[in-house]
Protein backbone atom coordinates (compact mmCIF):
# COMPACT_ATOMS: atom_id res chain seq x y z
CA UNK A 1 0.00 0.00 0.00
CA UNK A 2 2.80 2.36 0.89
CA UNK A 3 4.53 1.46 -2.37
CA UNK A 4 1.45 2.46 -4.40
CA UNK A 5 1.23 5.78 -2.53
CA UNK A 6 4.89 6.58 -3.19
CA UNK A 7 4.38 6.06 -6.94
CA UNK A 8 1.03 7.87 -7.21
CA UNK A 9 1.90 10.92 -5.16
CA UNK A 10 4.37 12.52 -7.64
CA UNK A 11 1.94 11.88 -10.49
CA UNK A 12 -0.83 13.63 -8.58
CA UNK A 13 1.41 16.67 -7.81
CA UNK A 14 2.50 16.95 -11.47
CA UNK A 15 -1.10 16.75 -12.64
CA UNK A 16 -2.17 19.42 -10.19
CA UNK A 17 0.63 21.74 -11.45
CA UNK A 18 -0.33 21.23 -15.08
CA UNK A 19 -3.93 21.93 -14.25
CA UNK A 20 -3.08 25.10 -12.40
CA UNK A 21 -0.91 26.35 -15.31
CA UNK A 22 -3.71 25.63 -17.78
CA UNK A 23 -6.19 27.47 -15.61
CA UNK A 24 -3.92 30.55 -15.29
CA UNK A 25 -3.14 30.59 -19.04
CA UNK A 26 -6.82 30.37 -19.92
CA UNK A 27 -7.84 33.15 -17.56
CA UNK A 28 -4.96 35.68 -18.25
CA UNK A 29 -6.03 39.04 -19.71
CA UNK A 30 -5.21 39.67 -23.38
CA UNK A 31 -1.99 41.75 -24.08
CA UNK A 32 -2.49 45.49 -24.43
CA UNK A 33 -2.29 46.46 -28.09
CA UNK A 34 -0.43 49.72 -28.88
CA UNK A 35 -0.11 51.47 -32.24
CA UNK A 36 3.29 53.24 -31.69
CA UNK A 37 4.66 54.86 -34.86
CA UNK A 38 8.26 54.08 -35.91
CA UNK A 39 10.97 56.26 -34.41
CA UNK A 40 11.83 59.39 -36.45
CA UNK A 41 15.46 60.56 -36.67
CA UNK A 42 16.15 64.31 -36.54
CA UNK A 43 18.79 65.62 -38.94
CA UNK A 44 20.17 69.02 -39.96
CA UNK A 45 19.56 69.88 -43.61
CA UNK A 46 20.44 72.65 -46.03
CA UNK A 47 19.02 73.33 -49.48
CA UNK A 48 20.85 72.85 -52.76
CA UNK A 49 21.63 76.38 -53.90
CA UNK A 50 22.08 77.68 -57.42
CA UNK A 51 24.67 80.47 -57.40
CA UNK A 52 27.39 82.08 -59.48
CA UNK A 53 30.33 80.25 -57.89
CA UNK A 54 34.10 80.47 -58.18
CA UNK A 55 36.09 77.24 -58.36
CA UNK A 56 38.97 78.08 -56.03
CA UNK A 57 41.80 75.56 -55.76
CA UNK A 58 43.62 74.52 -52.58
CA UNK A 59 47.13 73.05 -52.68
CA UNK A 60 50.52 73.27 -50.93
CA UNK A 61 54.11 73.93 -51.90
CA UNK A 62 57.60 74.92 -50.75
CA UNK A 63 59.03 78.41 -51.08
CA UNK A 64 62.23 78.53 -53.09
CA UNK A 65 64.34 81.35 -54.56
CA UNK A 66 64.04 82.13 -58.25
CA UNK A 67 67.77 83.00 -58.37
CA UNK A 68 70.21 80.84 -56.41
CA UNK A 69 73.96 80.77 -57.09
CA UNK A 70 77.17 79.12 -55.94
CA UNK A 71 79.83 81.66 -54.98
CA UNK A 72 83.27 80.58 -56.27
CA UNK A 73 86.71 82.15 -56.50
CA UNK A 74 87.75 83.24 -60.01
CA UNK A 75 91.39 84.10 -59.19
CA UNK A 76 94.07 82.60 -56.97
CA UNK A 77 95.24 84.19 -53.74
CA UNK A 78 94.99 84.24 -49.97
CA UNK A 79 91.82 85.52 -48.27
CA UNK A 80 92.65 88.77 -46.42
CA UNK A 81 89.13 89.87 -45.38
CA UNK A 82 85.62 88.45 -44.99
CA UNK A 83 82.55 90.66 -44.65
CA UNK A 84 80.56 90.35 -41.39
CA UNK A 85 77.51 89.72 -43.58
CA UNK A 86 79.17 86.70 -45.19
CA UNK A 87 77.50 84.26 -42.81
CA UNK A 88 74.38 82.11 -42.88
CA UNK A 89 71.45 84.51 -43.22
CA UNK A 90 73.66 87.54 -43.93
CA UNK A 91 72.41 90.29 -46.19
CA UNK A 92 73.88 90.69 -49.68
CA UNK A 93 73.90 94.08 -51.43
CA UNK A 94 74.97 94.59 -55.06
CA UNK A 95 78.70 95.26 -55.50
CA UNK A 96 79.59 94.91 -51.80
CA UNK A 97 82.62 92.68 -51.27
CA UNK A 98 81.83 89.51 -49.36
CA UNK A 99 85.36 88.07 -49.58
CA UNK A 100 88.57 89.97 -50.37
CA UNK A 101 91.55 88.15 -51.86
CA UNK A 102 95.14 89.43 -51.62
CA UNK A 103 95.73 91.53 -54.75
CA UNK A 104 99.54 92.16 -54.73
CA UNK A 105 100.33 89.70 -57.52
CA UNK A 106 97.43 90.98 -59.60
CA UNK A 107 98.51 94.61 -59.25
CA UNK A 108 102.01 93.64 -60.44
CA UNK A 109 100.50 91.81 -63.39
CA UNK A 110 98.43 94.89 -64.18
CA UNK A 111 101.56 97.08 -64.23
CA UNK A 112 103.32 94.68 -66.57
CA UNK A 113 100.28 94.64 -68.87
CA UNK A 114 100.24 98.44 -69.05
CA UNK A 115 103.95 98.48 -69.92
CA UNK A 116 103.36 95.91 -72.64
CA UNK A 117 100.62 98.09 -74.14
CA UNK A 118 102.89 101.11 -74.16
CA UNK A 119 105.65 99.09 -75.85
CA UNK A 120 103.20 97.78 -78.46
CA UNK A 121 101.92 101.28 -79.19
CA UNK A 122 105.50 102.43 -79.74
CA UNK A 123 106.13 99.54 -82.09
CA UNK A 124 103.02 100.43 -84.11
CA UNK A 125 104.11 104.05 -84.43
CA UNK A 126 107.56 102.93 -85.57
CA UNK A 127 105.98 100.66 -88.17
CA UNK A 128 103.91 103.56 -89.50
CA UNK A 129 107.02 105.77 -89.70
CA UNK A 130 108.98 103.12 -91.56
CA UNK A 131 106.10 102.67 -93.97
CA UNK A 132 106.00 106.41 -94.65
CA UNK A 133 109.71 106.47 -95.44
CA UNK A 134 109.35 103.46 -97.73
CA UNK A 135 106.50 105.08 -99.70
CA UNK A 136 108.62 108.18 -100.31
CA UNK A 137 111.61 106.16 -101.43
CA UNK A 138 109.51 103.96 -103.72
CA UNK A 139 107.42 106.78 -105.09
CA UNK A 140 108.90 106.53 -108.63
CA UNK A 141 108.71 102.75 -108.82
CA UNK A 142 105.70 100.97 -110.27
CA UNK A 143 103.93 98.15 -108.42
CA UNK A 144 106.00 98.06 -105.24
CA UNK A 145 105.44 94.95 -103.11
CA UNK A 146 103.41 95.12 -99.83
CA UNK A 147 106.52 94.03 -97.96
CA UNK A 148 108.47 96.95 -99.45
CA UNK A 149 105.71 99.28 -98.32
CA UNK A 150 105.88 97.81 -94.76
CA UNK A 151 102.21 96.79 -94.81
CA UNK A 152 102.80 93.37 -93.11
CA UNK A 153 104.97 95.09 -90.49
CA UNK A 154 102.12 97.49 -89.67
CA UNK A 155 99.65 94.62 -89.40
CA UNK A 156 102.02 92.74 -87.11
CA UNK A 157 102.50 95.78 -84.86
CA UNK A 158 98.75 96.35 -84.75
CA UNK A 159 98.13 92.71 -83.76
CA UNK A 160 100.74 92.96 -80.98
CA UNK A 161 99.03 96.10 -79.67
CA UNK A 162 95.60 94.41 -79.71
CA UNK A 163 96.99 91.41 -77.82
CA UNK A 164 98.66 93.68 -75.27
CA UNK A 165 95.42 95.56 -74.71
CA UNK A 166 93.56 92.24 -74.21
CA UNK A 167 96.13 91.19 -71.62
CA UNK A 168 95.68 94.55 -69.91
CA UNK A 169 91.91 94.07 -69.81
CA UNK A 170 92.40 90.57 -68.35
CA UNK A 171 94.77 91.94 -65.71
CA UNK A 172 92.24 94.65 -64.75
CA UNK A 173 89.49 92.01 -64.57
CA UNK A 174 91.61 89.71 -62.38
CA UNK A 175 92.33 92.61 -60.02
CA UNK A 176 88.61 93.36 -59.82
CA UNK A 177 87.86 89.71 -59.10
CA UNK A 178 89.90 89.84 -55.91
CA UNK A 179 86.74 91.43 -54.43
CA UNK A 180 84.08 88.70 -54.52
CA UNK A 181 80.64 90.33 -54.79
CA UNK A 182 77.19 89.59 -56.20
CA UNK A 183 75.11 91.77 -58.56
CA UNK A 184 71.79 91.47 -56.66
CA UNK A 185 70.14 91.97 -53.29
CA UNK A 186 69.98 88.67 -51.46
CA UNK A 187 70.83 86.53 -48.50
CA UNK A 188 73.69 84.11 -47.79
CA UNK A 189 72.72 80.46 -47.38
CA UNK A 190 76.05 78.75 -46.61
CA UNK A 191 79.74 79.70 -46.32
CA UNK A 192 82.92 77.62 -46.56
CA UNK A 193 85.86 80.06 -46.38
CA UNK A 194 87.61 82.23 -43.81
CA UNK A 195 90.54 84.64 -43.49
CA UNK A 196 93.94 83.12 -44.27
CA UNK A 197 92.70 80.39 -46.58
CA UNK A 198 94.46 80.11 -49.93
CA UNK A 199 92.11 79.91 -52.91
CA UNK A 200 92.52 78.65 -56.44
CA UNK A 201 90.18 79.45 -59.33
CA UNK A 202 86.97 77.46 -58.86
CA UNK A 203 87.23 77.08 -55.06
CA UNK A 204 83.66 77.16 -53.62
CA UNK A 205 83.12 79.98 -51.14
CA UNK A 206 79.42 79.59 -50.30
CA UNK A 207 75.89 79.84 -51.64
CA UNK A 208 73.42 82.73 -51.82
CA UNK A 209 70.01 83.57 -53.28
CA UNK A 210 68.31 86.74 -54.53
CA UNK A 211 65.44 88.23 -52.54
CA UNK A 212 63.72 90.15 -55.32
CA UNK A 213 61.34 87.27 -56.13
CA UNK A 214 60.61 83.87 -54.59
CA UNK A 215 58.70 81.03 -56.21
CA UNK A 216 56.33 78.39 -54.86
CA UNK A 217 56.09 75.22 -56.91
CA UNK A 218 52.48 74.00 -56.59
CA UNK A 219 51.12 70.57 -57.64
CA UNK A 220 47.74 70.27 -59.40
CA UNK A 221 45.56 67.26 -60.12
CA UNK A 222 43.56 66.96 -63.32
CA UNK A 223 40.42 68.12 -61.52
CA UNK A 224 42.22 71.16 -60.15
CA UNK A 225 43.44 72.03 -63.65
CA UNK A 226 39.81 71.97 -64.77
CA UNK A 227 38.93 74.36 -61.92
CA UNK A 228 41.74 76.73 -62.96
CA UNK A 229 40.69 76.64 -66.59
CA UNK A 230 44.29 76.75 -67.85
CA UNK A 231 45.87 74.30 -70.30
CA UNK A 232 49.17 72.55 -69.59
CA UNK A 233 52.12 74.81 -70.46
CA UNK A 234 50.10 78.00 -70.03
CA UNK A 235 51.95 81.25 -69.25
CA UNK A 236 49.95 84.14 -67.84
CA UNK A 237 50.10 87.43 -69.71
CA UNK A 238 50.19 90.30 -67.22
CA UNK A 239 46.71 90.74 -65.72
CA UNK A 240 45.80 87.13 -66.57
CA UNK A 241 47.87 85.85 -63.62
CA UNK A 242 45.74 84.29 -60.87
CA UNK A 243 45.78 85.63 -57.31
CA UNK A 244 47.24 83.24 -54.74
CA UNK A 245 46.69 83.54 -50.98
CA UNK A 246 49.49 81.84 -49.05
CA UNK A 247 49.45 80.92 -45.37
CA UNK A 248 51.52 79.04 -42.80
CA UNK A 249 51.98 78.88 -39.05
CA UNK A 250 55.25 80.67 -38.20
CA UNK A 251 56.32 81.87 -34.79
CA UNK A 252 53.25 80.37 -33.19
CA UNK A 253 50.81 82.43 -35.30
CA UNK A 254 49.18 82.01 -38.69
CA UNK A 255 50.82 84.29 -41.25
CA UNK A 256 49.41 85.26 -44.64
CA UNK A 257 51.02 86.49 -47.85
CA UNK A 258 49.81 87.25 -51.37
CA UNK A 259 51.27 86.25 -54.73
CA UNK A 260 50.38 85.38 -58.31
CA UNK A 261 50.20 82.13 -60.26
CA UNK A 262 52.11 82.93 -63.45
CA UNK A 263 52.59 79.66 -65.37
CA UNK A 264 52.10 75.90 -65.59
CA UNK A 265 54.73 73.34 -66.53
CA UNK A 266 54.64 72.07 -70.09
CA UNK A 267 54.85 68.40 -69.04
CA UNK A 268 53.19 66.01 -66.59
CA UNK A 269 55.44 64.74 -63.82
CA UNK A 270 56.09 61.06 -64.69
CA UNK A 271 56.35 60.02 -61.02
CA UNK A 272 53.33 61.71 -59.46
CA UNK A 273 51.25 62.24 -62.64
CA UNK A 274 50.66 65.81 -61.49
CA UNK A 275 51.15 69.11 -63.28
CA UNK A 276 53.13 71.76 -61.40
CA UNK A 277 52.64 75.49 -61.53
CA UNK A 278 54.75 78.41 -60.34
CA UNK A 279 53.46 81.13 -58.04
CA UNK A 280 55.62 84.23 -57.53
CA UNK A 281 55.88 86.70 -54.64
CA UNK A 282 57.89 89.90 -55.16
CA UNK A 283 60.06 91.37 -52.39
CA UNK A 284 59.24 88.60 -49.89
CA UNK A 285 61.62 89.99 -47.24
CA UNK A 286 60.36 93.56 -47.63
CA UNK A 287 57.03 94.94 -48.81
CA UNK A 288 55.44 91.49 -49.13
CA UNK A 289 55.83 90.67 -45.43
CA UNK A 290 52.74 89.44 -43.61
CA UNK A 291 50.66 91.63 -41.31
CA UNK A 292 52.68 90.07 -38.49
CA UNK A 293 55.89 91.42 -40.11
CA UNK A 294 56.97 87.90 -41.07
CA UNK A 295 58.88 87.46 -44.36
CA UNK A 296 57.99 84.66 -46.76
CA UNK A 297 61.19 82.77 -46.04
CA UNK A 298 62.86 80.36 -48.44
CA UNK A 299 62.24 76.74 -47.44
CA UNK A 300 58.87 77.46 -45.79
CA UNK A 301 56.03 75.04 -46.61
CA UNK A 302 52.82 76.98 -47.24
CA UNK A 303 49.16 76.39 -48.04
CA UNK A 304 47.93 78.05 -51.22
CA UNK A 305 44.40 79.17 -52.14
CA UNK A 306 44.19 80.03 -55.83
CA UNK A 307 41.39 81.94 -57.52
CA UNK A 308 39.77 79.58 -60.03
CA UNK A 309 37.45 80.11 -62.97
CA UNK A 310 33.89 81.42 -62.43
CA UNK A 311 30.86 79.18 -63.04
CA UNK A 312 27.36 80.58 -63.58
CA UNK A 313 24.29 78.84 -62.05
CA UNK A 314 26.34 76.21 -60.21
CA UNK A 315 24.56 73.78 -57.86
CA UNK A 316 26.39 74.11 -54.53
CA UNK A 317 26.03 72.12 -51.31
CA UNK A 318 27.99 72.27 -48.04
CA UNK A 319 31.04 70.01 -48.04
CA UNK A 320 29.61 68.23 -44.97
CA UNK A 321 26.75 66.93 -47.13
CA UNK A 322 29.11 65.00 -49.42
CA UNK A 323 29.63 61.45 -48.14
CA UNK A 324 32.13 58.74 -49.01
CA UNK A 325 31.83 57.42 -52.54
CA UNK A 326 30.32 60.72 -53.76
CA UNK A 327 27.00 59.95 -52.06
CA UNK A 328 24.53 62.53 -50.74
CA UNK A 329 21.67 61.92 -48.28
CA UNK A 330 18.50 63.75 -49.35
CA UNK A 331 15.29 64.25 -47.35
CA UNK A 332 12.44 63.80 -49.86
CA UNK A 333 9.09 65.57 -49.90
CA UNK A 334 7.54 62.74 -47.86
CA UNK A 335 10.25 62.97 -45.18
CA UNK A 336 11.97 59.77 -46.25
CA UNK A 337 15.70 59.28 -46.77
CA UNK A 338 16.99 59.06 -50.34
CA UNK A 339 20.60 57.95 -50.87
CA UNK A 340 21.95 59.31 -54.15
CA UNK A 341 25.20 59.08 -56.01
CA UNK A 342 26.22 62.42 -57.50
CA UNK A 343 28.85 63.73 -59.91
CA UNK A 344 31.13 66.23 -58.18
CA UNK A 345 32.55 68.95 -60.39
CA UNK A 346 34.61 70.72 -57.71
CA UNK A 347 35.03 70.61 -53.95
CA UNK A 348 36.83 72.54 -51.22
CA UNK A 349 36.92 72.22 -47.45
CA UNK A 350 33.71 74.27 -47.31
CA UNK A 351 31.61 73.59 -50.39
CA UNK A 352 31.07 71.15 -53.25
CA UNK A 353 29.79 71.91 -56.73
CA UNK A 354 27.50 69.15 -58.05
CA UNK A 355 27.26 68.59 -61.80
CA UNK A 356 24.63 65.82 -61.75
CA UNK A 357 22.40 64.04 -59.22
CA UNK A 358 20.62 66.88 -57.39
CA UNK A 359 17.96 69.46 -58.11
CA UNK A 360 17.91 73.05 -56.86
CA UNK A 361 16.09 73.46 -53.55
CA UNK A 362 16.36 69.83 -52.45
CA UNK A 363 17.22 69.30 -48.78
CA UNK A 364 20.58 67.59 -48.20
CA UNK A 365 21.64 66.26 -44.81
CA UNK A 366 24.68 67.99 -43.29
CA UNK A 367 24.70 66.21 -39.91
CA UNK A 368 25.83 62.68 -39.10
CA UNK A 369 23.30 59.88 -39.35
CA UNK A 370 23.72 56.40 -37.88
CA UNK A 371 22.92 53.35 -40.01
CA UNK A 372 21.27 55.18 -42.93
CA UNK A 373 18.70 53.06 -44.73
CA UNK A 374 16.92 53.99 -47.94
CA UNK A 375 13.36 55.07 -47.09
CA UNK A 376 13.84 55.62 -43.35
CA UNK A 377 11.70 58.41 -41.89
CA UNK A 378 13.49 61.63 -40.95
CA UNK A 379 12.70 64.96 -39.31
CA UNK A 380 14.51 67.82 -41.07
CA UNK A 381 15.87 70.74 -39.01
CA UNK A 382 17.24 73.97 -40.43
CA UNK A 383 20.58 74.69 -38.65
CA UNK A 384 19.99 78.44 -38.91
CA UNK A 385 16.86 78.23 -36.77
CA UNK A 386 17.85 75.33 -34.52
CA UNK A 387 18.84 75.99 -30.92
CA UNK A 388 21.43 73.19 -30.98
CA UNK A 389 24.96 73.98 -32.05
CA UNK A 390 25.50 73.19 -35.72
CA UNK A 391 28.18 73.96 -38.29
CA UNK A 392 26.99 75.99 -41.27
CA UNK A 393 29.35 75.83 -44.29
CA UNK A 394 30.13 79.05 -46.11
CA UNK A 395 29.85 79.29 -49.90
CA UNK A 396 31.94 81.50 -52.13
CA UNK A 397 30.02 83.12 -54.91
CA UNK A 398 27.23 85.53 -55.68
CA UNK A 399 23.57 84.58 -55.36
Amino acid sequence: MNRIFRVAAPIMVLGAGIGAYATLHATKPPPEETDEPPRVHSVFVEPVRTIDARLDVSTQGEVRPRTEVDIVAQVAGRVVAVSPEFTEGGRVTPGTALVTIEDTDHRLALGEARAAVADAELGLQQAYAAADVARRQLGNKSNPTPLALHEPQIAQAQARLDAARDRLAQAELNLERTRVALPFDGRVMTTSVDVGQYLTPGTPLGRAFATDVVEIRLPFTDGQLASLGWPIGYTADGDDARTVDLSAVVGGARQAWHGRLTRLDAAVDPTTRLVYGIAEVEDPYGSARSDGDMPLAVGLYVNAEIVGRPVADAQVIPRAALRAGNQVFVVGDSGLLEIRRVEVGHSTTETAVIDQGLMPGEQVIVSSIRNPIQGMRLHAIDPKTATADAMTPTVRGES
